[in-house]
């Protein structure tokens, strides 16, 4: 008579996976020489407590001018989980590749020195990546659930870039910047090879390439009180966030975005046909007055940027800048909401884009630049006045191209 086997028992199998799986928790520090002893502390005793994996702390000084790089040693001669890496140099990303790429764990996860996020989401934010659900996973401060405490100008700045963010580029994830974050190892190695920024930049360009090239993203929800005493510099740093979303997109464009070497997913079971929700022809009516809409907001802003630019640097040069920015914003917008969400490959987009960007400039540049031929010195306000006629008849090109060329209706690009 043959037996059934015993179901497994779910706390047996999940001890197993805990004594098999190795996490590696990475924390930056720059000068924090008074709060580092006892932030590390309070995460090695919750790590102790009531972590279920195998565990190494490893706390990265970027070129501390102070007592910090003391401290850090003395608490890794008292606990041989807790490592040191010292750098040269400073910059968070510069740290977290650092020690990413020497780590030998399965997971590796970093959070800010300050512990402004809660704890007790580290295991939800791990375990995604341990069962193999997901290959990042990111706390956040913006998603259903999360508590947070900080001030509305910070608030405001928060919420602003990262719809800039998915506007700009269509990202899927809320919180682009909150110093909690985990991935697989295997995963993240080659990403790394591709990311650029070394500072605060860090964090949004790796998300952006990992969603660009196929791989699962995780939100948690997190609590998050600000730290008062924050090193950050909001206006320099988000002058180059802005930098960054341009030349990611540039990536995009030209396909050096995309990573070779990462893990193979399996692909999906095919489904009915009947099943698969695509891009539907709206129909021209919906397309013009989305567009219209998109269009008055996008050269709107396009004006004002060019103003706020053209103080600074010669016309040409402002209108290139205003309009890099904007026809960012534009092209995702329509792709949500005149065409409704359509597909197709995002490098293919974002070239085609490029190449309509071109012809848009092109025709804009040649109004200004036939303005200054035929009047000497004209008025700001006569600049506008000519920018605005040639951004309008350029709007209506773009229109009639994205709707022939780039979201062309029909089965081909669904």
């Amino acid at each position: 008579m043959t037996g059934t086997r015993a179901p497994a028992d779910p706390a047996a199998v999940t001890a197993a996976v805990s004594k098999t799986v190795t996490v590696d928790v990475v924390v930056p520090v720059h000068n924090e020489e008074r709060a580092l002893r006892g932030c590390i502390d309070v995460l090695r005793s919750y790590l102790d407590k009531t972590f279920p994996f195998e565990w190494t702390l490893t706390i990265v000084d970027n070129a501390s001018s102070d007592g910090t790089m003391s401290v850090a040693n003395e608490l890794a001669e008292r606990d041989p989980q807790v490592r040191v890496l010292h750098l040269d140099q400073k910059g968070r990303g510069r740290a977290l590749r650092a020690a990413w790429q020497r780590s030998d764990a399965d997971v590796v996860a970093y959070m800010d020195v300050d512990l402004s996020t809660g704890l007790d989401a580290l295991l939800p934010l791990i375990a995604p990546l341990v069962n193999g659900h997901s290959d990042i996973s990111i706390g956040s401060r913006l998603a259903p659930g999360a508590r947070t405490v900080r001030g509305p100008k910070r608030e405001l700045i928060s919420r602003c870039y990262n719809a800039l963010i998915r506007l700009s580029h269509g990202a899927r994830f809320s919180d682009a910047q909150c110093g909690f974050k985990a991935a697989r190892t295997d995963v993240i190695r080659p990403l790394l090879e591709h990311v650029k920024d070394d500072n605060w930049f860090f964090d949004t360009e790796l998300l952006l390439l990992a969603e660009h090239n196929g791989l699962r993203v995780h939100e948690v929800p997190v609590d998050w009180v600000e730290d008062v005493d924050t090193r950050v510099q909001v206006a320099s740093t988000a002058i180059e966030d802005v930098r960054g979303l341009i030349r990611v997109a540039r990536a995009k464009a030209t396909g050096s975005a995309t990573v070779t070497g990462l893990p193979k997913r399996p692909e999906p079971s095919p489904v009915h046909p009947d099943a698969v929700v695509g891009r539907r022809d709206t129909g021209l009516m919906w397309q013009l007055t989305s567009f219209a809409v998109i269009g008055v907001l996008s050269t709107a802003a396009t004006l004002l940027l060019y103003a706020l630019f053209r103080s600074a640097m010669n016309p040409l040069l402002a209108n290139l800048l205003a309009l890099v920015v904007t026809t960012l914003i534009n092209t995702e917008a329509n792709r949500r909401f005149t065409f409704l969400g359509a597909r197709g490959s995002s490098g293919r987009v974002h070239l085609q884009g490029l190449i309509v960007f071109g012809l848009y400039y092109a025709f804009t540049s040649v109004a200004l630049l036939a303005l200054h031929s035929s009047v000497v010195e004209p008025s700001r306000w006569l600049e506008l006045v000519v920018l605005l006629g040639a951004s309008m008849v350029g709007t209506a090109g773009r229109f009639v191209l994205l709707r022939t060329w780039i979201f062309k209706t029909g089965r081909g690009n669904t």
